[in-house]
């Protein structure tokens, strides 16, 4: 039995070492391979992008494919927003009625916790609800705010992002998704308890709406977005500064992005999640204080939920080791 222990720990242990076979090759065609080598069996379909923040370097596994970006497009939502407060259009300390006709589903939601009507929320709380919590009915009142899906598409092409669309709020990716009428949290339990599949349908891979072109992006344009965020084009640092902090917080996909760094990196993300999709993307900073951009996009799984979140993990782990070693070796 204690030999057993030992060999468990050490298997743990492995994946936090830098291997020296890796240590050794330094080249963006190593680690894209590596990249396409660990997510096998682990995911269906997976896309990477990542730059190191000041550099001029793309590494990149499928960067030109398309995938469903489910809560991840959130992130654009909240780039309009601030595009607003910095025109002075909002305000952060802004106050917001969210009545209760607007309430959409979901695993942490305001409709949930506020049952009754006469609920308002700041700009600023209205925001950390949707990026670190994922609130959909939080993000369908941002995007009322800005003007709807083409205000948030139309900020993305000002600022030379193609290949990158937001086309629904989260009540029409939903409805779309379940093929339900509505997505208050009565009419999911009660579609849920006249079909059985729906629950299934929560896990497994919807090939129709994932082939469905509407709120897609490449993990190259979602990366230029984050690049946009950090670099000052999307928006003023102070509320750069401010957004990032907001993804500093997120609560989902502990085992993602963050899985398999060391303890205490931080990482501001935000994660995505539908069927047999599951995303993460954000901003992730090495031991020396060097921060890399970081958009992973998985379609199409029918693996259990706990590998796909591995295969995000190590793709951010390989990329963390090698944006840390390239830096070491010169």
């Amino acid at each position: 039995m204690k030999k057993n222990i030992v060999l468990f720990f050490i298997v743990i242990a492995s994946s936090f070492v830098v291997q020296p076979s890796f240590a050794d090759k330094h080249t963006l065609q190593d680690v894209s391979s590596k990249i396409e080598k660990l997510s096998q069996g682990l995911v269906g379909r997976i896309g990477v992008a990542a730059q190191e923040i000041g550099g001029d370097q793309v590494i990149a596994v499928n960067g030109d494919e398309t995938f469903a970006m489910a809560s991840t497009y959130k992130v654009a939502i909240a780039t309009k927003v601030m595009d607003l407060v910095d025109k002075g259009e909002l305000s952060l300390d802004q106050m917001v009625d969210v009545p209760q006709n607007i309430y959409v589903a979901g695993e942490v939601a305001i409709a949930e916790r506020f049952p009754y009507p006469g609920v308002q929320f700041s700009v600023a709380n209205l925001i950390y609800a949707m990026i670190t919590e994922s609130d959909n009915t939080a993000t369908d009142v941002c995007l009322g705010l800005v003007g709807g899906p083409a205000a948030v598409t139309k900020n993305l092409r000002r600022l030379g992002i193609k290949d990158f669309r937001v086309d629904r709020p989260v009540r029409g990716i939903l409805m779309d998704f379940y093929g339900v009428p509505a997505v208050t949290p009565e009419a999911i339990v009660e579609a849920i308890s006249n079909n059985p599949a729906l629950v299934a349908a929560q896990a497994n891979p919807n090939p129709k709406f994932e082939a469905d072109p509407r709120d897609h992006t490449t993990p190259n344009a979602y990366l230029k977005l984050l690049l946009a965020i950090d670099n000052g084009t999307a928006m003023s640092d102070e509320s750069r500064k401010f957004l990032q902090g907001v993804m500093s917080r997120t609560r989902t996909g502990a085992g993602r992005l963050k899985g398999l760094l060391p303890k205490g990196t931080p990482v501001a993300h935000k994660t995505g999640t539908l069927g047999g999709v599951a995303n993460d993307a954000g901003y992730i900073t090495l031991p020396d204080g060097r921060r890399f951009a970081i958009a992973v996009f998985t379609n199409s799984s029918e693996t259990p939920s706990a590998d796909r979140d591995r295969a995000i993990a190590e793709v951010a782990r390989t990329l963390y080791d090698f944006y840390y070693l390239t830096a070491q070796s010169k």
